[in-house]
């Protein structure tokens, strides 16, 4: 075995997902999911060769006894020596980034100074990068930015109407996330037009628990729908997306809230979950909206109508930033899997000459990617997101 592999680590609050790929070819050799971490319920399910092991985790049950747990594994079945570099999914990385870099004291000393604009992200992310230090002290570790794609946008598409010196003092703007997958679909669609990605216009709509939307201008991005935090835009699987601030104060003054329970509901109770009554799970609702409870049906509609709106109103406003439009493309868990989403976006879409294949449409899931638009429309791809194999090319990039 003379292969050579990058180990991709995802920290989230209170989960770990681990990608061992060849950089190259994008093979992933293993992937593992630590779930559950901070209860007694803490585990790690393993999948190698087809077969997948479940391992209980003791205590303290956290971030540093998952990766412990994995590195154990990957001793086991002696891929620990193919390792050539760790590559770490970091969510903020402000203005100090935009790209790739190897991670230091220094960098360390950032990331941590930006966990005031991504608190539960880049805290876990700085778990992770701590504890594979640990595990693996000689191997390069690398930062991987998700708002790094979107430093390439204008001043007119990140600065706020509000007083200008509070972005020069404070670095209040919109940053963006989701870059390395908005980074990936790019690229991939430009491959299937078989034209330069900087050559190439769309609008790429990441639908997941999260959701963004990004107008691509000549292969860069030029503006997104997520701000300074991961609040800002859609609606969203929990969280509200764009709402009057007004609303806020509102909360605070009249109804009593207090500034802790209106950043709870706005980002844990609202959005899909909140409309709904149901769940912040799209295939549940699209469940409940075809069901026998005519209230679940009726909220689940509400949602969904709701949430596909909002998507096709942003598509229609980024359009805006864009002189020509290649296509658009759908990714993520919603987009990539949902055809009753992307019916609903698209029908909404008609006056930019978007029509959908119904058969296309349908068929269209589970990894498969193709244009879902009928011959006489815009291309409308869906293209399966890999976010681990940017991360890992990047990586290896970085380090050749």
């Amino acid at each position: 075995m003379n292969q050579t592999y990058i180990l991709v680590i995802n920290c989230g609050s209170s989960s770990v997902k681990f990608s061992l790929i060849e950089p190259i070819s994008g093979d992933i050799a293993l992937c593992a999911l630590a779930q559950c971490l901070l209860t007694a319920q803490a585990n790690i399910s393993v999948t190698f060769e087809q077969e997948t092991q479940v391992f209980v985790l003791p205590a303290p049950y956290d971030h540093g006894a998952a990766i412990a747990a994995l590195v154990t594994h990957l001793d086991q079945l002696k891929l620990s020596q193919h390792l050539v570099a760790v590559g770490h999914r970091v969510v903020h990385g402000g203005e100090s980034y935009c790209q790739p870099v190897v991670i230091d004291d220094q960098v360390k000393g950032t990331i941590a100074d930006l966990a005031r604009l991504a608190p539960l992200h880049n805290n876990a992310n700085l778990m992770g990068i701590s504890a594979m230090q640990t595990s693996f002290p000689l191997l390069t570790q690398v930062a991987v930015f998700d708002t790094a794609f979107h430093q390439t946008m204008p001043e007119k598409a990140f600065i706020y109407g509000i007083p200008y010196q509070l972005y020069r003092q404070h670095g209040i703007r919109r940053y963006g996330f989701h870059g390395t997958s908005h980074d990936f679909v790019s690229q991939r669609a430009a491959q299937i037009m078989n034209k330069p990605r900087q050559q190439c216009n769309f609008i790429s709509v990441h639908l997941g628990n999260g959701c963004s939307v990004a107008a691509i201008k000549n292969g860069q991005s030029v503006d997104t729908s997520l701000g300074m935090t991961p609040l800002e835009g859609l609606v969203m699987g929990t969280r509200s997306g764009d709402l009057d601030p007004g609303i806020i104060f509102h909360l605070v003054e009249q109804l009593g809230y207090s500034l802790k329970e209106v950043n709870n509901m706005l980002n844990k109770q609202s959005g899909l979950l909140g409309i709904s009554g149901i769940s912040n799970d799209c295939r549940a609702l699209e469940q409940a909206f075809s069901g026998e409870n005519e209230q679940q049906a009726k909220q689940a509609k509400l949602a969904l109508s709701i949430f596909c709106y909002r998507i096709a109103k942003s598509i229609a406003s980024f359009s805006a930033a864009l002189v020509q439009l290649d296509g658009i493309i759908f990714t993520g868990g919603i987009g990539e899997n949902s055809a009753l989403v992307r019916e609903m976006v698209l029908a909404q879409l008609s006056l930019l000459n978007f029509t959908v294949d119904p058969l296309k449409n349908q068929a269209t899931r589970q990894g498969v990617c193709d244009n879902i638009a009928t011959s006489d429309s815009r291309a409308c791809w869906v293209i399966p997101t890999n976010e681990e194999y940017v991360i890992a090319r990047q990586t290896h990039q970085l380090l050749t």
